[in-house]
């Protein structure tokens, strides 16, 4: 059998629902033709889809360092480790916040790979909060609810930090009143 039949077998399972079977026939069809980008390329999209990052962090790499002049490998390359160091940064928030500045690390480097992802901009955008740094917070809230007008948790996001910034006074400075 050859790598594009066992392909077709993938997306098979695909469109049956059965994501782990179609990543078993994709790594088939890389064992039958490693030097296949697409086939990796392939793999490591369901991989993603099934929120398996590691694996689809490998199958990206490899991918690319088959084909580097392939651009949407590449792109494909960097959303991955933006959603892997978007996972690494959400394990560590949910440990302690004491580990908003390693998150917050995590986050501003997922951001750059991938500076359309509203998930970063919002565990960011919490981060700062939990830092009671507002300014930088708010902005990152901003640009999520820029991203995607209708996201409701960023609009709440960026409306819990005006609010907070009105309650402490944060940023405001006051006007002396004139004698006369």
């Amino acid at each position: 059998m050859d790598g594009e039949s066992v392909v077709k077998k993938a997306y098979e399972a695909i469109l049956s629902g059965d994501f782990e079977l179609a990543i078993v026939r994709f790594e088939e069809a890389i064992a039958l033709e490693p030097e296949n980008a697409a086939f990796c390329y392939k793999c490591s999209i369901t991989c993603a889809r099934s929120g398996k990052w590691p694996k689809a962090l490998h199958y990206a790499e490899e991918a690319v360092r088959l084909e580097p002049e392939q651009e949407e490998y590449r792109f494909h390359l960097q959303t991955v480790r933006a959603k892997q160091l978007i996972h690494e940064a959400e394990t560590l928030l949910a440990q302690s916040m004491d580990e908003a500045a390693a998150a917050i690390v995590k986050l501003r480097e997922a951001s750059r790979l991938d500076p359309l992802s509203v998930e970063a901009l919002l565990l960011l955008g919490a981060a700062y909060s939990a830092q009671g740094r507002l300014d930088e917070a708010s902005q990152c809230a901003r640009e999520a609810v820029r991203l995607e007008p209708g996201h409701t948790a960023a609009r709440k996001l960026l409306s819990d930090i005006r609010r907070r910034k009105r309650l402490w006074g944060y940023g405001q400075t006051r006007k002396r009143k004139r004698n006369r």
